[in-house]
């Protein structure tokens, strides 16, 4: 499986592709586009206004995670269904939780 992580040094980033007003919050797999790229499907009950569905996003996240909102950002993609995500920790355990997700 491919994976939509890429790490750095001290952060990963999370190429994800949101599904807004999805009736529930949840991750939904992985799937990869058309260019070969693999992104984290999530859906959110949130609606696309404000900014309200990323940050339904990030606060599913950090549950999943188990880390704080705060290491969580959006770094590209913030009004896209394609977005990616940096998240601060180490990469490599991020990694594994994030295929863990993945594989649901």
């Amino acid at each position: 499986m491919i994976s939509p992580c890429r790490l750095g040094n001290d952060h990963l980033l999370l190429a994800v592709r949101l599904t807004p007003n999805g009736g529930r919050n949840a991750f939904d797999g992985v799937d990869v586009s058309a260019d070969g790229l693999a992104h984290l499907k999530a859906r959110v009950s949130a609606v696309p206004e404000k900014g309200k569905a990323n940050k339904a996003l990030i606060a599913l996240l950090s549950k999943s995670l188990k880390i704080p909102k705060s290491l969580i950002s959006v770094v590209s993609g913030d009004t896209a269904r394609q977005k990616i995500l940096r998240i601060d920790g180490d990469p490599e355990d991020l990694k594994s939780k994030i295929d863990a997700l993945a594989a649901i």
